[in-house]
């Protein structure tokens, strides 16, 4: 067959590689790989402004079903069936390479490494290009002969020749690997690595030397890097997950993060004006936990950790972040408390009626039964308050403690497998209630997300999540990478109020602003004299309080003469009849601090010292709001921006005094 093409702009538009320059040898090799066949390549030829292409279609014909017929046989190892079919097509056509290179590959495998180095110098003499002939002449010298320098003569030709194909630059670096030549492997697995960065078989080979080297922190990025690029149904995935694991628990063993926890450690102590004690304990619930010291009325902070834990420093760290974001957070005054009381341990366990029910049917002990209902509220309140933030605080330690990657993979790996199982154990899954469980695994999943970001490693499918609970994790997460681009101190509670209020939690808790409340439970003395020295509560917190009063307005207004604070008022003004000036206004200013925190209208359960025995829905308290400021400090009531002065009105015209 022969094909003809005219060079011109036509030419270049049905193979634009050509356009750009080349000249002649470009238009040759172009058009001699593209008609290639097989092992049956053509003869291009140009003569003025015509290229032309003789391809021999006869041979093709004739050859190929044999010539495949050899590879086959070649490949189930069948090489006693597949020399006389060589043979035969060798004598046919002489002058095709690839005949040759099969040959010396076979008689290299049956250990005639003499014979296949004819074979592959015949294999290269009729196509010095030949890029398996140069490879396997390159393995026979350095497997075989022990002749390095000869080997990278063969290896660097076939670079040369195709500086491109990273997978077989790659496999030149392994051969030398296998043969425990590492510096000479090296120098081909960089430039593989140079050609196609996202080779995962590249990284893991740079992982195996860097360990034989002694190099950890590099061969654990390697690894890490190796494990993100590859598909986790190859062997190869399973390889660089095993390598990271190995290699990190190599580096804790050197324990290199000492250094980093005793430095951090030192900075908070400056930064927050507080020493802190790292104290053993073995009764703590978890393996790690930070007690604040102002919330144990101490005078240090103190780490308690359970001793002889894997990658324990990481814990450390990780308590210590939480500690520095409560410093940053007290510095702008918006710190938060997370409170939880016996009413909300109550509400929720009322949601576990039915299975209560079952463990009762079960024969479960009742003082048992307790136990499980507060471990289950324990628990979810933990994860409420620590998954969003702990977020923040992995991401802090990955971009700002590079050394401790290794720690962090080993902690945050157990500690998910400990969640997947938690999740997906059929006993547990069986007794434990659906939305408990159903949100430990979405707030379980949003850290393998994270942890996927982090270090490759996926382990989203084996929590086998619904569909509703991916979606919900996705978006969760979504979210926390919107505020982590610009996080400000203060920031990650916004995301757990939103997250409980997501997953219907909100009533478990309540996040409350952490000045106000230590003055709200300092003692009468204290409290007078905050008073006294800030009576309208106008100098604290200001940005906290700005906040959450944009969000009462929202609730508070639009919406019309609202009855229920109608009689709530009346209610108000009948309690406060012949009270003294001085006790209505201790009233309203606790209802004041209350409201710093943002008045739930529809919310139930709000609590007044100054008004006791008397429980308060967040309308009822609005009213008593309105009315002991409009009692007691009149000149200040516009400044509540409370839209009650309708409301006010009709109570006045409604309420008959004593």
């Amino acid at each position: 067959m022969r094909i003809k093409h005219k060079i011109d702009e036509f030419l270049f538009t049905i193979f634009p590689e050509l356009k750009g320059g080349g000249g002649n040898n470009l238009i040759t090799n172009t058009l001699e790989k593209y008609y290639t066949f097989g092992p049956f390549k053509p003869t291009v030829t140009i003569d003025n402004d015509w290229v032309t292409i003789e391809i021999d279609t006869q041979s093709i014909t004739t050859q190929d079903a044999e010539y495949r017929q050899t590879v086959s046989l070649c490949e189930k190892g069948k090489y006693s069936e597949a020399k006389p079919i060589l043979k035969k097509l060798i004598e046919k056509n002489p002058t095709n390479s690839e005949y040759y290179r099969i040959m010396g590959q076979i008689l290299s495998d049956e250990g005639d490494q003499e014979e296949a180095i004819n074979f592959l110098i015949d294999a290269l003499r009729w196509d010095s290009k030949n890029g398996w002939a140069l490879l396997m002449m390159g393995n026979v010298f350095a497997k075989f002969k022990n002749d390095i320098p000869t080997a990278m003569k063969y290896y660097d030709q076939a670079v040369i020749n195709n500086p491109t194909d990273n997978i077989a630059v790659n496999n030149i670096g392994a051969n030398l690997l296998q043969q425990g030549k590492l510096e000479e492997a090296k120098k081909y697995f960089w430039e593989a690595n140079k050609i196609n960065s996202e080779y995962p078989n590249t990284h893991f080979a740079l992982g195996v030397i860097a360990n034989s080297e002694g190099d950890l922190h590099s061969a654990f990025y390697s690894a890490t890097k190796a494990i993100r690029l590859s598909n986790k149904k190859d062997q190869l995935f399973q390889n660089a997950v095993a390598m990271a694991s190995d290699v990190a628990k190599a580096i804790i063993l050197r324990g290199d993060a000492k250094k980093i926890v005793t430095e951090y450690l030192h900075k908070l102590e400056f930064e927050g004006d507080k020493l802190i004690e790292t104290i053993i304990d073995n009764e703590i619930p978890t393996v790690a936990k930070l007690e604040v010291a102002e919330n144990y009325n101490r005078e240090k902070h103190q780490i308690k950790y359970k001793p002889n834990t894997p990658a324990l420093e990481h814990l450390i760290m990780h308590e210590l972040v939480h500690l520095d974001f409560i410093i940053q957070a007290r510095k702008e005054n918006i710190n938060q408390l997370f409170i939880s009381n016996e009413k909300n341990k109550e509400q929720f366990i009322t949601g576990l009626e039915g299975s209560v029910k079952k463990l009762y049917k079960m024969g479960i002990p009742e003082n048992k039964i307790a136990n499980y209902c507060n471990d289950l509220f324990q628990g979810i309140n933990s994860q409420i308050f620590n998954a969003p933030i702990d977020l923040f605080i992995e991401d802090y330690l990955y971009s700002e403690f590079a050394e401790l990657r290794p720690y962090q993979f080993v902690s945050i790996y157990a500690m998910l497998k400990d969640g997947i199982k938690a999740t997906t154990e059929k006993n547990i899954v069986e007794l434990t209630p659906k939305h408990i469980l159903s949100n430990t695994k979405i707030y379980n999943l949003v850290g393998a997300f994270h942890f996927k970001d982090l270090f490759g490693l996926d382990l989203i499918k084996d929590f086998q999540p619904s569909t509703f609970e991916l979606k919900d994790a996705e978006r969760m997460y979504k979210e926390f990478l919107e505020y982590k681009t610009d996080r400000k101190a203060g920031e990650e509670y916004e995301l757990v109020q939103n997250w409980a209020d997501d997953l219907k939690l909100q009533n478990n808790f309540e996040l409350v602003d952490e000045e106000t409340y230590r003055k709200r439970t300092a003692s009468v003395d204290d409290l007078l004299k905050s008073i006294e020295e800030d009576p309208y509560d106008l100098n604290s917190n200001k940005a906290y309080k700005d906040r959450q009063m944009d969000k009462f307005q929202k609730s508070a207004s639009d919406i019309g003469l609202n009855m229920a604070v109608v009689m709530f008022m009346v209610d108000a003004l009948e309690y406060f009849d012949n009270v003294q000036k001085d006790k209505i206004k201790l009233a309203a200013f606790e209802i004041a601090t209350v409201g710093t925190q943002g008045i739930v209208p529809e919310k139930k359960g709000y609590k007044l010292s100054s008004v006791p025995n008397k429980d308060f829905s967040g309308y009822h308290l609005l009213a008593y709001y309105y009315v002991t400021w409009s009692l007691a400090i009149p000149e200040m009531v516009a400044q509540l921006h409370l839209p009650y002065d309708n409301e006010y009105k009709m109570a006045t015209s409604m309420h008959k005094p004593k």
